[in-house]
């Protein structure tokens, strides 16, 4: 079965910074674009970034902007989350991603890292 599995949250002070990865098995990874959402107490989930498969085309949430970086390393079938400057308003649950190749099959999603930016 397709697998993502999200490391890296955890707690940080306002200004810090943390690396989250997601890495994947069972598919063939550089076919997929990947993304990063973030889920708050009381909030809808939100985009944050996405990556196309080899890297050509990056976008990121107007929060984020200039803060964030999204990379990947397909030979490790990784997805990363570098955050830095972090904010509070940057708490949340943030999910890994496999975006679906056609309307009618099914988003994957991982299991989701706790980061919480407290002082």
């Amino acid at each position: 079965q397709v697998q993502l599995v999200e490391s890296g949250g955890g707690l940080v002070q306002p200004g810090g910074s943390l690396r989250l990865s997601c890495t994947a098995s069972r598919f063939t990874f550089s076919s997929y674009t990947m993304s990063w959402y973030r889920q708050a107490p009381g909030k809808e989930r939100e985009l944050v970034a996405f990556i196309t498969g080899t890297g050509g085309s990056i976008n990121y949430a107007d929060s984020v902007k200039g803060r964030f970086t999204v990379s990947r390393d397909n030979a490790k079938n990784t997805v990363y989350l570098q955050m830095n400057s972090l904010k509070p308003e940057d708490t949340a649950v943030y999910y890994c991603k496999r975006d679906r190749l056609r309307p009618w099959l099914d988003d994957v999603w991982g299991q989701g890292t706790q980061v919480t930016v407290s002082s």
